[in-house]
């Protein structure tokens, strides 16, 4: 499943165009990590940029924001899962300021995380 996600990213229009949220913020698509199969099961992680949600004269707020994430995971995130052979048990979508490494602390960035698993064709939102 991980080189069929892999290929479906690579090859997928979604990520070629710009991403529409409605905040109107630029959202840039940085990656997707496909984690090892843990306690929720098998987590795809969409990591996003999101430059105007920072806490230092960002124009986005929280709120804002969290409307956004649901939308990148019902218009950008399931196309490509509902296209995959076996759905993941859990789909973590993430903005950031900036761009920042992977599990790599970064107390200087912005960071906003939700969780989500996939049930035919819709987002269900998981609180951590």
């Amino acid at each position: 499943m991980k080189q069929a996600i892999a290929l479906m990213l690579l090859t997928s229009p979604a990520i070629a165009e710009p991403v529409t949220v409605p905040s109107g913020q630029p959202v840039e698509f940085i990656e997707m990590i496909r984690d090892v199969e843990g306690t929720a099961g098998e987590t795809l992680r969409f990591r996003f940029v999101a430059p105007q949600i920072s806490r230092d004269g960002g124009t986005v707020s929280i709120e804002a924001s969290l409307a956004d994430i649901d939308v990148l995971c019902a218009e950008f995130v399931l196309p490509m899962v509902n296209k995959a052979a076996a759905a993941p048990d859990q789909v973590i979508i993430s903005l950031a300021d900036r761009k920042v490494d992977f599990g790599i602390a970064s107390p200087e960035a912005t960071q906003i995380f939700e969780a989500y698993r996939v049930e035919d064709t819709h987002c269900i939102w998981e609180g951590f």
